[in-house]
C-alpha cells in the first residue's frame, strides 16, 4: 500500500534545530501575501536595527534609475576603518531573499557587517520589485539594472573591479543565478564569483525533496508553489517560463563565474540545487557545493548557534576569502 504524502519518509532535522521547529508548529495550509510580509518584517526588523547600530560599518543610501521608469533604492555598507594606504576593497552585490514576495534590501544584510570586518568588503544591496505587484522578468531586470549601476561606479564606491561578486540568498539566490545568466548573455559586467545561498531555482516543484517537504514549519514546498504563482501566474510549471524567471530552466549553464552553492538536506530546494550544481560541473563551471545534514531552509537563522550553522558560515567565509585573494 502506498504511503500518504504526509507520511513520506524524509531526512530528519538536526537535533540542535528540531526543538525550535517543533515550537514553530506545522505551518499554515494556505498563504497570503500580506501575512507573509508581516511575519517577514517582524523577523528582519531587529536585525536591520542591529546593522544600523553597528559602529564597525557605515550604511549609505542611493537612489538610482530603474528599468521601469522609477528609481531603485540601493544601500551600501562600508567598513568604518580606514588605513593609511588608499586601496580598493572587495565588493559584494547582494540580493535579498523573501520568497519573491516579501522583505526588503535590508533582509539578511546584517551579514554585511561580518563581511566588512572579516573580509574588508563593501556590500551593495538593491531594492528590487516584489511579486505579485512585479511579475515575470521584472524582478531580475531590476537586479541587473542595479548591477550595471554598481559596475559603472565601482571605483567611485571604493570597490576593486577585479574582486566583485554576485551574492543571493533564497529567492535572492535564484535572482542572483538569473542575473548571472543575463550578465553572461549580455556580455557583462565582469564578475569574480557567484554565491548562491539556499537558492530558489525551479518553479516546477517536481523533485523528491519538494515532495518530502510539502508541509512543515518555516519554508515548505506548499509555500514555494504559492510564491512562484505570485511571480508567474498561470504560467507556473509550464514550458512558458524563461531562465531569467526560473534559472533551473536554462538549457546551458556554461560561461558562469566560479560558483559557491549551499543548502541543507531537510528542505524542499535540496534536489533542485544538487541538480543545478551537477549541471554547472557538466558545463565546465568551477563550482563548490555544500549540503548541510539535518537543516531546514534558513537553518542558520533559525538556530544560529547550532554547530552546523557555525560550520556553514565559516565555509562561506572561506570561499569568499579564496575568491577575493585570487583577485589581488
Amino acid at each position: 500500500m502506498a504511503r500518504s504524502a504526509d507520511r513520506q519518509p524524509r531526512p530528519p532535522y538536526d537535533p540542535a534545530i528540531d526543538s525550535v521547529l517543533v515550537a514553530l508548529g506545522h505551518g499554515p495550509d494556505r498563504y497570503e501575501v500580506e501575512r507573509v510580509r508581516k511575519v517577514s518584517a517582524c523577523r528582519t526588523k531587529p536585525l536591520t536595527a542591529a546593522l544600523m547600530a553597528d559602529k564597525s560599518v557605515r550604511v549609505d543610501d542611493e537612489r538610482i534609475p530603474g528599468p521601469r521608469g522609477k528609481d531603485i533604492e540601493v544601500s551600501i555598507v562600508r567598513p568604518r576603518t580606514e588605513s593609511n594606504v588608499k586601496r580598493l576593497r572587495p565588493g559584494i552585490f547582494y540580493i535579498h531573499g523573501g520568497a519573491l514576495i516579501s522583505c526588503n534590501r535590508f533582509a539578511g544584510l546584517d551579514t554585511s557587517a561580518v563581511w566588512a570586518r572579516d573580509l574588508d568588503a563593501i556590500t551593495i544591496s538593491a531594492e528590487y520589485g516584489l511579486a505579485p505587484e512585479s511579475t515575470g522578468e521584472q524582478l531580475v531586470n531590476d537586479c541587473y539594472a542595479a548591477l550595471l549601476w554598481a559596475e559603472k561606479n565601482l571605483t567611485k564606491l571604493g570597490i576593486d573591479p577585479g574582486r566583485f561578486i554576485l551574492y543571493g540568498t533564497s529567492a535572492g539566490g535564484g535572482l542572483a543565478a538569473a542575473t548571472a545568466l543575463m550578465v553572461r548573455d549580455k556580455g557583462g559586467p565582469k564578475l569574480s564569483g557567484l554565491f548562491l545561498e539556499c537558492p530558489m531555482l525551479d518553479d516546477r516543484n517536481e523533485t523528491i525533496s519538494a515532495q518530502q517537504y510539502r508541509n512543515g514549519p518555516f519554508y515548505n514546498s506548499t509555500m514555494n508553489r504559492f510564491a512562484w504563482s505570485c511571480l508567474l501566474g498561470d504560467r507556473v510549471g509550464t514550458n512558458a517560463v524563461s531562465e531569467y524567471e526560473a534559472p533551473a530552466r536554462a538549457a546551458d549553464l556554461g560561461g558562469l563565474p566560479p560558483t559557491f552553492i549551499d543548502c541543507a538536506s531537510a528542505e524542499p530546494f535540496r534536489d533542485e540545487i544538487v541538480i543545478f550544481a551537477s549541471r554547472l560541473w557538466a558545463a565546465g563551471v568551477c563550482a563548490e557545493l555544500h549540503i548541510w545534514p539535518g537543516g531546514p531552509h534558513g537553518y542558520d537563522r533559525i538556530a544560529p548557534d547550532a554547530p552546523m550553522s557555525k560550520q556553514a558560515r565559516e565555509a562561506r567565509l572561506c570561499w569568499l576569502r579564496r575568491v577575493f585573494t585570487r583577485g589581488i
